[in-house]
């Protein structure tokens, strides 16, 4: 007689990585009507092990690795997605997917709005942040703050290994046009995952992470995992931290950060974009519009990056970008008044 695998038995060791390509894998096997486009899709030192041999098991003309253009093959992708298709453009770089504002934020994002709701653009575009290895300026940018400002272009931005697939998937089922920003940085985290689920975007709130009522901690993608390590840190010197990762930042849900602070009164963000005008302050703004001022026991703390380009030394980029040693000293010289 067949017995039912157990949970522990159906769950499968996948990096964040193996985790996009799962989601892939998942999206084109079950619809048709989804593709992949962009720059070094068959190439490993563009898109890491996130579409390994996906050219091979589903051809090229569904894996469709375009010369250097940004904004033609993202203008393809929107115009397929215009026609029925549900296109995955991938831009290996953040930085050089400026080239396609024009298509993202002029055409994609504004078109069910043009048509009163009568016609959709569920395209769905891959956008990688790279930094360090001395990579410099105009390799290094997180620019998610810039597309969370865009009325009808959900932003998505996972950071655990099961929202990296999940919310992937999620992404390209939806029938508005999402930016799915993934981090380099992220790719070596490893977790047991179940087999993949279709989640509804317009669901998914914003996740818990750690529990604790010391203080608040609120961050999105790499920076998530940053203040994971910082609250596992200072959990042994008896502070405990709710940590909550946004994953979505268009829309922006602050329900639960403000839940969290009629506990801990202390709100810690950390951003890995710029300081000046980034998203760090829409939470902050966002938070304090909902709540009152005096549940809060002392100012909010920002931490994000310098507001300089990224340095080409690997010295200056060890200064450059926050660690889990900067993050404990600022919270403890902040909000509880010790120093490392």
């Amino acid at each position: 007689m067949p017995t039912l695998s157990s949970p522990v038995e159906d769950r499968r060791l996948l990096s964040y990585g193996e985790a996009i390509r799962s989601g892939f894998d998942y999206l084109l096997d079950r619809f048709p009507e989804v593709f992949i486009i962009g720059q070094g899709l068959w190439s490993p030192w563009y898109v890491g092990n996130s579409m390994t041999d996906l050219d091979t098991k589903y051809g090229v003309t569904r894996i469709i690795d375009t010369p250097v253009s940004e904004a033609a093959c993202t203008g393809a992708a929107v115009g397929a997605s215009l026609s029925g298709m549900r296109p995955i453009v991938v831009h290996p770089r953040m930085d050089f997917m400026l080239y396609a504002i024009d298509p993202i934020v002029n055409q994609a994002a504004k078109w069910s709005h043009m048509f009163g709701g009568q016609a959709n653009c569920p395209v769905t575009i891959r956008s990688i942040i790279n930094r360090g290895g001395e990579q410099g300026a105009q390799h290094s940018q997180a620019l998610h703050a810039w597309f969370a400002h865009v009325p009808g272009l959900r932003v998505v931005m996972p950071s655990t290994v099961a929202d990296a697939r999940d919310l992937l998937i999620a992404s390209v089922l939806s029938d508005d046009p999402v930016m799915y920003i993934d981090d380099r940085w992220l790719y070596d985290q490893q977790d047991f995952l179940p087999p993949p689920s279709e989640l509804d975007l317009r669901d998914v709130k914003p996740q818990l992470l750690r529990s604790g009522s010391d203080l608040t901690v609120v961050a999105s993608g790499y920076s998530t995992l940053l203040g994971t390590q910082m609250a596992d840190f200072l959990s042994s010197e008896d502070i405990y931290c709710d940590v909550i990762d946004l994953r979505v930042l268009n829309p922006l849900d602050v329900s639960l950060v403000v839940q969290s602070l009629t506990a801990s009164r202390k709100l810690l963000i950390i951003d890995s974009g710029w300081k000046s005008s980034g998203f760090s302050a829409e939470i902050v703004a966002s938070t304090l519009e909902s709540i009152s001022p005096s549940l809060l026991s002392l100012a909010p703390l920002r931490v994000a990056l310098p507001d300089t380009p990224a340095p080409s030394s690997s010295y200056l980029e060890s200064k450059y970008y926050p660690t889990v040693p900067d993050l404990v000293c600022n919270v403890k010289s902040h909000f509880f008044d010790t120093h490392v």
